[in-house]
């Protein structure tokens, strides 16, 4: 008699679906307009109810980013990359469930959804380790004719846009996101449109690490309708357009010149290969160069130079 009790109340069990929500100042609101778009998989199936973010929204991405901005960018660069590794841990725990994403989101078996899976946490690990070294390679001493020491250090460029490929729903995600945050800038991220759903359980990982909030946050909706604001706003420094088409990309580049903004071009679809060996460029991309004049002194009474 039990047995048929225990099979009638699995039976009638419902699924409990989940409610995704935006990641701002490392909470989790629902988007400030009350609007949700439908996504679906790849074969037209839905998947989830979405928030679709507004421009207040993206106003109050970029506060959060600003304020975060200061601690992150002030923290040594192997404490980041400690962080980063923890998220990177976190990531390869729940990778069953960013194999099923990817899979629904881009239409692939699960063998292949789970090399991408895995080729984008191994691409934060790789991220992870170049905090701390990424200074020696673009920063150092340089020869000058005269008694003078010059050096350049790099420093973090500010709050960054970014906007996530379309198609590459996590490893290029990822790719865009990883560089950015590495070398000290906070970062709102405006998801894929189309496959949000492996951004917005990203926001659920970085909530749970020791990224603080602010450092990383993350929109989804309307490409444009997010990136507009975001690509005028004068408290925005740089704008990644990895995720706009050529038509949204020009008109980006225009309202991002009123304030001097550092833009990243999207690169050509036909040469948009997120599973490619990065190279240091997107860290390059968002760093800024500081060079120090520093007099050598003269030999002093004890017969030292300075």
């Amino acid at each position: 008699m039990s047995d048929k009790n225990d099979k009638t109340e699995r039976a009638e069990r419902l699924s409990v679906f989940k409610t995704y929500k935006l990641y701002v100042g490392g909470k989790f609101p629902r988007s400030e307009s009350g609007r949700v778009y439908e996504v679906s998989d790849s074969k037209g199936n839905w998947l989830a109810n979405v928030p679709l973010s507004s421009r207040k929204d993206a106003r109050d991405a970029v506060v959060a980013a600003r304020k975060a901005f200061g601690g992150w960018s002030g923290a040594t660069a192997y404490n980041r990359g400690q962080i980063l590794y923890r998220i990177a841990e976190m990531l390869e725990g729940r990778r069953e469930q960013y194999v099923r994403e990817v899979a629904d989101a881009e239409g692939l078996s699960k063998s292949k959804a789970a090399a991408q899976v895995d080729a984008a946490i191994d691409r934060w690990v790789w991220y992870a380790g170049w905090t701390d070294k990424i200074a020696q390679v673009v920063g150092g001493g340089n020869p000058v004719a005269g008694p003078y020491f010059n050096l350049s250090s790099p420093e973090p460029t500010g709050v960054v846009a970014v906007l996530a490929p379309q198609e590459s729903s996590f490893l290029g995600l990822v790719s865009v996101v990883a560089p950015v945050i590495a070398t000290g800038n906070t970062a709102i991220v405006v998801a894929s449109e189309k496959s949000p759903l492996p951004a917005l359980s990203l926001g659920e990982v970085l909530a749970t690490s020791d990224l603080p909030g602010g450092v990383v946050n993350v929109l989804s909706g309307r490409t444009a309708e997010i990136a507009t604001p975001l690509a005028a706003h004068q408290d925005v420094n740089a704008i990644d357009l990895a995720g706009a088409d050529d038509v949204l990309a020009k008109e980006l580049e225009i309202a991002a010149a009123d304030n001097l903004k550092r833009v990243l071009r999207p690169q050509p679809v036909d040469e948009s290969d997120w599973s490619a060996a990065p190279g240091t460029d997107r860290m390059t991309a968002f760093l800024e160069t500081k060079t120090v004049w520093h007099p050598t002194g003269s030999l002093g009474a004890s017969g030292s130079s300075y």
